[in-house]
C-alpha cells in the first residue's frame, strides 16, 4: 500500500517531465529549377527517417519574405525526449547530404520553439491546412511585457472563436513569439465579413482606452514583427 501511495505522489512529476510542447523547425529553399526533384527527395527522406515521435509536417510558404520556402515541423516532443534521442545515423545524414541538400540554396533556418498553452486559444495539435504566422520580436528585456499583452489578447480570440496557437522561440535567436492563426475553414476567415476586425473585438472587451493601451505597448516594446501565409503539404509529410 505504501508503494502505491508513493506512485500516486510521483504521478504529477511524471506528467510534468513528459509534457510534449517542444517543436523543432527548419526552412529550406529549393533551387528554382529543382523544385520537383526537391519535393520528391524531401518526401522520401521524411518517410524513411522521420516517423513516430520524429514525424514531419511539411508546409509551403506562399507569402512574405520567405515565400517559396518549405517549412518543416518536427514534434511536439519534450526536452527529455530530445535528451534521449539517439545520434542520427550515418545513413540518415548521408541521405540528406546526398539527395536533399544539393537541391537547395544556401539560405535556410533552423530552431526550436515551445508551445505556450497559457497564451493560446487552440490546443497544440489541433492543426489546420491553411494558416498565417505573425512573428513578434519584443525589445530586449520586454519579453514578459509582450507575453502579458498576448494573454489579454487570448481572451478576445477565445470569445470570437479564433484559433491561435502561440509559441515562444527557445535558444534560437532573439526573443520571439510566434502567433499561428489556424484557418479551419480556409482563407475566407481572413475576410472582415467572416469575423469582426480585431480592433472592434478588442474594444468590445477592453473599451477604447484599453485598445489605446494595447497599441501603446506594441509601439513602445515591440522591436519588429512580420507575417506570412502557409499551406500544409500532406503529400510531403511523414505518413
Amino acid at each position: 500500500m505504501r508503494k502505491l501511495f508513493l506512485c500516486w505522489l510521483l504521478l504529477p512529476l511524471i506528467g510534468i517531465s513528459q509534457t510534449k510542447t517542444v517543436v523543432s523547425t527548419f526552412r529550406a529553399f529549393p533551387k528554382p529549377e529543382k523544385v520537383a526533384e526537391f519535393e520528391k527527395a524531401l518526401l522520401a527522406h521524411a518517410q524513411k527517417f522521420h516517423t513516430g515521435d520524429w514525424k514531419w509536417r511539411a508546409y509551403e510558404v506562399i507569402s512574405g519574405p520567405d515565400a517559396g520556402a518549405y517549412h518543416v515541423t518536427e514534434g511536439p516532443n519534450s526536452w527529455a525526449q530530445l535528451d534521449d534521442r539517439k545520434d542520427i545515423s550515418k545513413e540518415h545524414t548521408a541521405d540528406w547530404n546526398t539527395n536533399v541538400s544539393p537541391l537547395t540554396t544556401t539560405q535556410g533556418s533552423q530552431g526550436f520553439a515551445v508551445y505556450r498553452e497559457d497564451l493560446s486559444s487552440v490546443p497544440l495539435t489541433e492543426f489546420s491546412e491553411k494558416m498565417a504566422i505573425t512573428h513578434v520580436f519584443p525589445k530586449q528585456g520586454y519579453g514578459d511585457t509582450i507575453a502579458a499583452l498576448i494573454k489579454k489578447v487570448k481572451v478576445v480570440w477565445q470569445k470570437s472563436n479564433e484559433p491561435v496557437a502561440v509559441y515562444q522561440a527557445s535558444g534560437s535567436g532573439p526573443t520571439q513569439y510566434i502567433l499561428v492563426f489556424r484557418y479551419k475553414t480556409g482563407w475566407k476567415e481572413r475576410d472582415p465579413a467572416f469575423r469582426k476586425p480585431f480592433m472592434e473585438r478588442y474594444k468590445a472587451e477592453y473599451n477604447e482606452s484599453g485598445y489605446n493601451d494595447y497599441m501603446a505597448v506594441i509601439q513602445q516594446y515591440v522591436e519588429r514583427s512580420w507575417s506570412e501565409m502557409l499551406v500544409f503539404r500532406p503529400d510531403l509529410s511523414s505518413k
